[in-house]
């Protein structure tokens, strides 16, 4: 194989966290462990192709590590999978919607892990591979999207900018005038996951038009079908 891919897992429950990195590792991967936010904050969160994330730990949650990852540039791309006991659809929102690219439930099997684990790395060397196939550069007057370095500039101030939220504009500008489904938006940004809620692609349009500004209101909801870019 090429390039192995690195893995952080953060878990508080040693065992769990200590059990699952040694699976991945007889799977292929390096992997290192880290039993609190903190201890995970002290790595180079940046070297990692892809973080398994435990919502539930101690004096730094889940969901505030993986906010902290985002709103720094140099973490803000690496893959984020939440693995945790909660499972309302509040929490899978608040997770996916802090830039979490897979949510899975505990107990979990250790094949369905290594199946979403597949997926997201995948589906990130996708991405970076179609970013270089396309135009670097989609705009509309001041919104200026690169995919080469997923930036979001608007009347050039820069906006950060979760990886969905990101990809589901780069898609809408891209295209303008195209009006995309709810269906057409989940295969396309999230392809493998097995539950996505319709809602999420709600909240995280309503996420891109509150940070694109006067933009915003570029981004067009055609009532019971679907989202488009317009002019």
């Amino acid at each position: 194989m090429g390039n192995v891919k690195k893995i952080l897992v953060v878990d508080d429950e040693e065992a769990l966290c200590d059990g699952l990195g040694f699976n991945l590792e007889a799977e292929g991967y390096a992997v290192d462990c880290a039993y609190s936010a903190e201890e995970a904050l002290a790595l180079n969160l940046g070297g990692y192709d892809l973080v398994l994330l435990d919502i539930m730990m101690g004096e730094i949650s889940g969901i505030q590590l993986a906010r902290i990852m985002k709103s720094n540039p140099a973490t803000a791309s690496v893959p984020i999978i939440f693995c945790t006991a909660r499972d309302t659809e509040e929490d899978m929102i608040a997770g996916l919607d802090v830039g979490a690219d897979d949510y899975i439930m505990k107990p979990y099997s250790l094949k369905a892990v290594l199946a979403r684990v597949r997926a997201v790395l995948r589906r990130t060397s996708a991405s970076v591979a179609t970013a270089g196939q396309h135009s670097d550069l989609v705009s509309y007057k001041g919104l200026v999207l690169s995919a080469r370095n997923r930036t979001c500039m608007v009347d050039g101030l820069e906006v950060k900018m979760p990886k969905k939220e990101f990809e589901i504009l780069f898609r809408l500008l891209s295209k303008r005038g195209q009006v995309f489904t709810r269906a057409d938006l989940l295969s396309e940004i999230w392809p493998d996951e097995v539950v996505v809620l319709d809602r999420v692609v709600d909240v995280n349009i309503t996420r891109i038009r509150q940070k694109i500004g006067l933009y915003g209101k570029n981004i067009v909801t055609r009532s019971g079908y679907g989202y488009v870019f317009v002019e």
